[in-house]
């Protein structure tokens, strides 16, 4: 299905649930208020959008996104690691993650990312959307799946979503490999600059007032009602339903690809099978402000360690 717009711009949704594909646009140029609106609306509905055969460079790629919102630093720990002049870009590159965490951490985690997540839930305002552009792939191998976890909550029976839409987590960055006992520059960043937050279990989206179950593999590191035990098993129940195929899309990048995902309503899972495939994957990411989330008993999320990240 193709859903056209008063604009050149059309909507081709990519699966079920989760993506769709965006044509009829240059992102390098202004956009005018009926793209947006459209982009906007797409964003509620799919969580996650592409576009193809872009032209951006760092300034372009950051003048898009200040369109949506304000573009945040590239990361709370992304200290000499952004490009020159531009303290926005976060770049994904196995270069860049040794640089940024350290050579012997690598080994133990994919230069990729972590499993799945979305960006950086351990701060109080975690970004409200990510912008990914593609400057290198290689021939094949390094596509990134997205899920849209609104449609996960909806999919649980009501006495599970009526006992989750009570409970809090601890979201904590390192909480899956312990991160903050590392001799590597990561222990060093998590140690002196801890981010930590309790966010409830299921967030309601402030746009569009949807709740999404909001804790993922990488970040959370407990539900912090329950006692350890209970905590475990109500994870690995959460965690097993955001990783069914029904609720996700996967994107495979070319030069010059753009991702823009709602960072409050969709998980991506970042690719580890292309190490051994000749060829660089370099990709450079925006993220926008974002606000405290916001449970069903409409507590916000409560700060245990780390500051509010605003804009660059």
């Amino acid at each position: 299905m193709t859903v056209a717009t008063d604009t050149a711009l059309q909507v081709a949704p990519l699966s079920g649930h989760t993506g769709a594909l965006i044509t009829g646009v240059d992102l390098s140029e202004p956009l005018s208020e009926d793209a947006t609106t459209a982009i906007r609306e797409a964003l509620h509905q799919w969580k996650v959008v592409f576009f193809r055969d872009q032209n951006l460079d760092h300034a372009a790629q950051i003048a898009f996104g200040a369109q949506f919102g304000d573009v945040t630093p590239g990361h709370p720990y992304e200290g000499d690691s952004a490009p020159p002049e531009f303290p926005q870009i976060h770049t994904v590159s196995p270069a860049a993650y040794n640089h940024r965490y350290g050579k012997q951490y690598r080994k133990k985690q994919s230069p990729n990312g972590p499993k799945w997540h979305a960006d950086v839930t351990p701060l109080i305002n975690p970004p409200s959307h990510s912008i990914l552009r593609a400057e290198t792939v290689p021939p094949y191998g390094g596509d990134t799946q997205f899920v849209n976890v609104a449609a996960v909550y909806k999919g649980l029976s009501e006495p599970v979503r009526a006992f989750i839409d009570e409970l809090r987590a601890e979201h904590r960055f390192g909480a899956d490999v312990s991160a903050d006992r590392s001799t590597e520059k990561i222990g060093d960043l998590v140690r002196s600059n801890p981010l930590a937050t309790i966010h409830p279990v299921v967030r309601v989206h402030p746009e569009t007032g949807e709740r999404v179950v909001y804790v993922n593999p990488s970040f959370t590191r407990e539900i912090v009602d329950l006692a350890p035990r209970e905590s475990r098993h109500v994870l690995d129940l959460l965690f097993e339903e955001i990783g069914r195929p029904e609720y996700s899309v996967r994107f495979k990048w070319a030069p010059g690809s753009v991702a823009f995902w709602d960072n409050r309503a969709a998980l991506h899972l970042a690719p580890q099978d292309f190490e051994h495939v000749e060829g660089d994957r370099v990709l450079h990411r925006i993220t926008l402000v974002g606000d405290v989330p916001v449970g069903v008993d409409g507590r916000p999320s409560e700060s245990i360690s780390g500051e509010y990240f605003g804009a660059a």
